[in-house]
């Protein structure tokens, strides 16, 4: 993972919130939610909030009295999370890093994060810290992305700009969203991680869009591969765009775009 994997920051985390979340993270964020309001849980932890998707969709799902805590590395993001949720006396917003948090043991009856363990420098401490912040009896709920290959236009969007920056292809998408999908990879990280009773289940959705266009906009300009695209031309962000809405146009044809997107749920036990 390069070190500019994680930055959010700028113009992306607004463009993330307004294109990708509907476009790829709703519906993992409203499948989560459900699983999460299964559990009942009274004191929820969420780690890597982004701007709130699965925190808008868990709140909804809760009763009156649940002590719920959402997290994000990333101060920008967070504060996207922060200006979307209505007032909610259950919330509680916490800057704070996955691989050390700020609580105390046993704290949490449910620990819940949608597609950040990818991006965890140390998986195994990250999952050592949800661990560790669990109850006994708790439940440690996450997701990741599945192979680009699952992830059409995930993988247009790569393919496209390697053909543009041919010496040097951008590949963002490839090595971090979708670079964290082996599932033996993913248990024995658990295991080490003290983790004893581990479900791992495939959910594939669809990816739907108005236009090619948005679509491209999603990926070049509302994740770090904006970054990407910049460090090798920064006068080329909105060619590289345009070439992948042309791309997208071209394979899934003019207007609504539609495409596959697979994920892994995995549900872990101490």
């Amino acid at each position: 993972m390069s070190s500019t994997d994680k930055v959010f920051a700028g113009s992306v985390p607004k463009l993330y919130d307004e294109y990708l979340v509907p476009l790829i993270f709703s519906v993992y964020a409203d499948d989560l939610a459900r699983r999460v309001a299964a559990l009942s849980p009274s004191d929820l932890l969420e780690i890597a909030a982004g701007t709130g998707a699965v925190t808008r969709a868990v709140a909804a799902l809760l009763p009156a009295g649940v002590h719920y805590v959402a997290t994000d590395l990333n101060e920008p993001m967070l504060a996207v999370a922060k200006q979307r949720q209505s007032e909610d006396p259950r919330m509680t917003w916490r800057q704070a890093d996955a691989l050390t948090l700020p609580f105390e043991d046993s704290a949490f009856d449910v620990v819940c994060c949608q597609f950040g363990a990818m991006f965890f420098p140390d998986r195994s401490k990250g999952y050592a810290e949800a661990k560790r912040v669990l109850k006994p009896d708790g439940t440690y709920l996450f997701s990741v992305w599945d192979r680009i290959e699952d992830n059409v236009f995930a993988d247009d969007a790569t393919t496209t700009l390697g053909k543009m920056f041919p010496d040097n292809p951008p590949l963002f998408m490839a090595r971090t969203p979708h670079g964290y999908h082996d599932k033996a990879v993913i248990k024995a990280d658990l295991e080490r991680a003290g983790f004893k009773d581990i479900s791992i289940e495939t959910l594939t959705a669809m990816s739907r869009g108005p236009t090619a266009e948005y679509v491209a906009t999603a990926y070049c300009q509302g994740t770090p591969l904006r970054g990407e695209i910049e460090a090798r031309d920064a006068s080329k962000l909105q060619a590289a765009t345009d070439a992948v809405a042309q791309a997208i146009q071209k394979r899934h044809g003019s207007g609504p775009v539609e495409a596959k997107i697979q994920a892994l749920v995995i549900t872990a036990w101490p």
